[in-house]
């Protein structure tokens, strides 16, 4: 047993339980974060890429999430600028869903409850005079144009677990927790092929697996308290459909809703489904069944058509939502809640998560800090999240453009390209990257599409990337444009760069 005791493990490395270790670490906190694959594996990398209210949440009366959700927004574009920016949505209006002044009402409030102060309000489009009418099906000829944010979903995920790390607390990826038990006042941790830890307080962020995780707890007696109900949402990637800068957010004549966003540049990302998942949590994927169902949804909007044939890239994700009763899977809340366990003389707590969205992370994080800071008197203050940006977004909100400019100018050997994609995904951090490179060739091996091994090693070293995969689909989006053969020779230096790590 190690001699360390920690004082909260977090077991879970989604957006949860990377927001929650960032809080705590930054509250004074000694804190351990395990995650038994890659950080954002799962549900956190599968997301619709959004930062948004939640427009369709209005339908089911969900107006305290909204608001909620709405507040967050603005406040995450403005820490994380690099990853997150505005993005406009276009909702054509369809005849016999919905009355177009319900559509705008809805709209109105929309705009009204979160404290909107950045984004630009709604507008009233006339699809036969604009640009963003020319994608869609000739019958559509009003439409609503509203404001939202777009995230790289996974790179959210790694931003607040190296701001965590930066801030004392140990990261460890491929550590899977066999059983938990209190004992002593304190909680006993088993890792797979590690030596087990100890902690003062544990927070179960394991997402999907959040009662799978309390199953293998000792000392915590759950009789009753929530259940989850995991709902599978499924998206495909296709060729570019459109060029205009605008998404698209429209309805189907079933009552369920999906979005087509302009994606990597070259690409269009339509999602989502809303389906129970019934099966293995290690074994998610998008049915043939989705895929069809999105592209004929597509195609009721859509002059361009699209079929299975035509997709290049689909993924699924389970979100694990507070079961509510809710019939359709796709009218159960988004919201989330909190269970608490804490043992004999109010020690050794054990926090467990249920539900929660991206955009509702890092107050869902703050909240569930203030809730074991009861029980742990070593968290001092209140949550700093909202004031400091996470790594690399130490810039203004409209600043990317200027950031870009500035490292072409100080780095003129870099293909714009390449400088676009960095300030995207790294920020001001990108210098890091370049330390003191001053040719292209200096950045070493190019792999392909722009990806050096100044990039790479940076991944492994400060990101704790541990595969190609790591790199190409959580780290980046570079897996969209990569061959088999490309991603095999990124493979094979990931394992030599490791493995010299570890001599």
């Amino acid at each position: 047993m190690s001699e360390q005791i920690y004082d909260l493990a977090v077991i879970g490395g989604g957006i949860n339980g990377a927001g929650i270790a960032r809080d705590a670490a930054g509250r004074g906190a000694h804190v351990i974060l395990l995650e038994r694959g890659d950080l954002a594996r799962g549900t956190s990398s599968a997301s619709t890429k959004l930062i948004h209210g939640g427009l369709r949440y209005l339908e089911h009366y969900e107006f305290a999430l909204v608001r909620e959700s709405l507040i967050e927004r603005e406040r995450l574009w403005t820490i994380a600028p690099h990853i997150i920016w505005p993005l406009r949505f276009i909702l054509p209006h369809q005849k016999g869903i919905r009355p177009a002044w319900l559509v705008r009402l809805g709209l109105f409030l929309y705009d009204h409850i979160g404290g909107r102060k950045l984004l630009p309000a709604t507008r009233t489009v006339n699809l036969k005079n604009a640009p963003a009418g020319k994608p869609l099906r000739p019958e559509f000829v009003k439409a609503f144009e509203y404001s939202d944010c777009w995230v790289d979903d996974a790179r959210l995920v790694v931003l607040n677990a190296m701001d965590a790390g930066e801030h004392g607390a140990d990261i460890r990826t491929l550590s899977e927790v066999t059983h938990l038990e209190r004992r002593d006042g304190l909680w006993h941790i088993e890792i797979s092929g590690q030596a087990p830890v100890r902690a003062r307080a544990v927070a179960n962020a394991a997402g999907p697996a959040v009662l799978d995780l309390l199953a293998r707890t000792t000392g915590h007696d759950r009789k009753t308290g929530e259940t989850i109900r995991l709902v599978r949402g499924s998206h495909i990637v296709v060729r570019k459909m459109f060029d205009t800068p605008q998404a698209y957010f429209c309805q189907n004549s079933d009552g369920r809703i999906f979005f087509a966003i302009p994606y990597e540049d070259d690409f269009t990302l339509i999602g989502t489904t809303d389906a129970d998942h019934k099966g293995s949590l290690d074994d998610i994927h998008a049915t043939p069944e989705e895929i069809d169902y999105i592209c004929q949804s597509a195609g009721a909007y859509f002059r361009q058509p699209i079929t299975a044939a035509d997709v290049i890239y689909s993924f699924a994700g389970v979100r694990p939502l507070v079961d509510d009763g809710s019939g359709k899977p796709e009218t159960a809340s988004r919201g989330y809640h909190f269970e608490l366990d804490v043992g004999e003389g109010d020690i050794a707590p054990i926090l467990s998560v249920f539900g929660g969205k991206i955009t509702t992370y890092r107050h869902l994080a703050e909240s569930a800090v203030d809730k074991l800071a009861v029980h742990l008197p070593v968290l001092k203050g209140q949550s700093w999240t909202l004031r400091e940006p996470l790594p690399g977004g130490n810039f203004p909100i409209n600043g990317a453009a200027d950031l870009a400019a500035t490292l072409e100018r100080d780095f003129g050997f870099l293909p714009p390209s390449l400088v676009h994609r960095w300030v995207r995904s790294y920020g001001t951090r990108t210098r890091t990257m370049l330390s003191n490179a001053t040719l292209l060739s200096d950045l070493g091996t190019d792999f392909g599409h722009d990806l050096y091994a100044a990039e790479v090693d940076y991944l492994i070293d400060h990101e704790w990337a541990q595969s190609a995969d790591d790199i190409l689909w959580r780290r980046s989006k570079l897996g969209l444009r990569f061959s088999n053969a490309a991603t095999q020779k990124l493979e094979k230096y990931v394992k030599v760069r490791l493995q010299r790590r570890h001599i």
